[in-house]
């Protein structure tokens, strides 16, 4: 059995730093949005069309990424645009700059993602893919945990100063691209990359002639993808039951620890039990949780929520990826996680719109409560269409 290698570490440690730099501003982004003049409806719209440029381009340069048989060049791209992105969000407080601004920090986690993805499934085996994928978002998570931390520390010295919060996320954004120059990448040949072998639809095309268990298993995931919008309403939720900034950023912190921690396990139960299992329980666990967000207003119930949103994420995010890279062709890997991602980040943006508009008109207990029902549709689903062990490489 393949132990984990030298580049899985690394990429790992490339995600930790990128995400301290994430994570760092995520939990202070609605109220720094609200601050310079943003609606509920527009951060809303804001996340949705950034996801939605996240997903196109996953396909588009996962696509690449396979017919040159190349991934270095894209992870190095994606991680560069992602930290320069950072500043530009305190450079102008214009709505147009700032959709500017956050379109490229999700390019470049487009260009990235499928690439990085498949360099991941290459260094694993089948049986090992969801521990692998699994440590790779514990080490992610990791700094999830770390960036808010430092948000933590600052605003309690500089309190409402958050300007200055996105010039100090480019240092760990500038450590994660240094790291990226440590990994070596086994030359493809005189293959090269021809830009006519890939669209910006190259999902579509793909979609067309995957494995049908490929398209039963995308078609429960994005149906959870409807109702699962943008983090940012969770942290709302929390912000108007009324926990201050420092809570706010506290729960976000309290949620990324359990997650960090509970991901890699996670992922090694998977790799016994099967994906199928653990992707149904993770569905369930949302469920809990979005309810709990629905008719919760204690300060400690809302810690208990997060906690177990924490093991819901590491139960779902990462063992997806290895799942997807078991059922396809290794050939297509970049292309199949970048596919599913295309088409995720598009149902995330009308998840995040509709999340604002049923807040808006219904208020913020119709929006979980909406969104926690339908989940446990998709567990059904899932359990259902993967009854027979035939029907997936690891159900």
């Amino acid at each position: 059995m393949k132990k984990i290698t030298r580049t899985i570490w690394i990429l790992s440690l490339v995600s930790l730093f990128t995400d301290v730099a994430s994570e760092m501003l995520y939990p202070v982004m609605p109220v720094y949005l609200k601050e310079i003049g943003f609606s509920i409806l527009l951060i809303g719209v804001l996340e949705g069309v950034a996801e939605a440029t996240a997903g196109l381009s996953k396909s588009y340069f996962g696509k690449l990424s396979d017919v040159s048989q190349t991934r270095l060049p894209f992870v190095r791209l994606g991680y560069m645009l992602s930290a320069i992105s950072k500043p530009m969000m305190a450079v102008y407080v214009f709505p147009l700059w700032i959709f500017f601004s956050r379109t490229i920090d999700r390019l470049g986690k487009g260009i990235r993602t499928g690439a990085r993805d498949a360099f991941l499934s290459d260094e694993a085996t089948p049986e090992t893919k969801g521990r692998v994928f699994g440590l790779h978002r514990a080490m992610d998570t990791i700094g999830a945990v770390i960036g808010p931390g430092i948000a933590l520390l600052y605003l309690y010295l500089y309190p409402g100063n958050y300007k200055t919060l996105f010039y100090i996320a480019f240092i760990p954004g500038v450590i994660a691209i240094s790291f990226t120059f440590l990994i070596k990448e086994r030359k493809p040949g005189d293959q090269h990359i021809s830009l006519s072998s890939a669209s910006i639809f190259s999902f579509v095309d793909y979609w067309k002639k995957s494995p049908s268990t490929y398209k039963k298993l995308l078609i429960g995931l994005l149906a959870f993808t409807l109702i699962n919008s943008s983090d940012v309403f969770l942290l709302l939720r929390v912000k108007e039951a009324g926990l201050n900034d420092t809570s706010v950023i506290g729960v976000y912190i309290f949620y990324n620890l359990v997650y960090a921690a509970t991901a890699f396990p996670l992922g090694r139960l998977s790799d016994r039990i099967g994906f199928k299992k653990t992707l149904a329980l993770g569905f369930v666990l949302f469920a809990i949780v979005y309810i709990g967000m629905a008719f919760g207003h204690t300060h400690y119930l809302f810690f208990f929520l997060f906690l177990i949103y924490g093991i819901y994420a590491a139960a779902t995010e990462s063992v997806a990826k290895a799942w997807i890279s078991n059922i396809t062709d290794k050939r297509d890997t970049a292309t199949a996680i970048g596919t599913y991602t295309g088409f995720q980040s598009i149902c995330t943006m009308i998840a995040s719109s509709f999340a604002g508009i049923i807040w808006l008109k219904f208020g913020a207990k119709a929006t979980f409560l909406f969104s926690g029902i339908v989940s446990l549709l998709v567990v059904v689903y899932i359990l259902k269409m993967f009854r027979h062990p035939k029907t997936s490489a690891n159900s």
